[in-house]
């Protein structure tokens, strides 16, 4: 990929406006719920709304000419969403924890960040080890 492709792929279009303004609702939306509701909250974030997003966008965006790509491209992200999000859920466990167990809410997210980064280093080493799958 040259520069000018990059360029040409990092330069905003008008829908890539309308992409970040939805997205951006659609969290301020989960946001306000929270204040009503944790649990439908949690619900709406458990949801996979942001994959969801990204597969319509992929799915609507023009650079990419050739349909069997762009569905391709979708077919890609989701196998790679499933990969990536087990090692993310033990933090939806840790953190809580953590928390009422009275750590501060920045160290205990520290914590589960490092903890997150080195499962899903291992995830990745595993996979290929024992799999074969190529996640990185």
């Amino acid at each position: 990929m040259d520069k000018s492709e990059v360029l040409k792929a990092l330069t905003p279009s008008f829908f890539d406006l309308v992409k970040i303004l939805l997205s951006a609702v659609v969290i301020l939306f989960v946001t306000k719920i929270q204040l009503v509701s944790d649990k439908l909250s949690a619900l709406l974030i458990a949801l996979p709304l942001t994959s969801l997003l990204a597969m319509i966008w992929m799915l609507h965006d023009r650079k990419i000419s050739d349909q069997a790509e762009r569905v391709e491209g979708i077919a890609n992200h989701a196998w790679y969403t499933f990969w990536f999000v087990l090692p993310t859920m033990p933090m939806f466990l840790v953190l809580p924890w953590m928390l009422r167990k009275g750590w501060s809410f920045y160290p205990a997210l520290g914590v589960n960040v490092l903890m997150t980064a080195a499962l899903f280093w291992g995830m990745v080493f595993l996979m290929k080890k024992i799999a074969g799958i190529e996640l990185m």
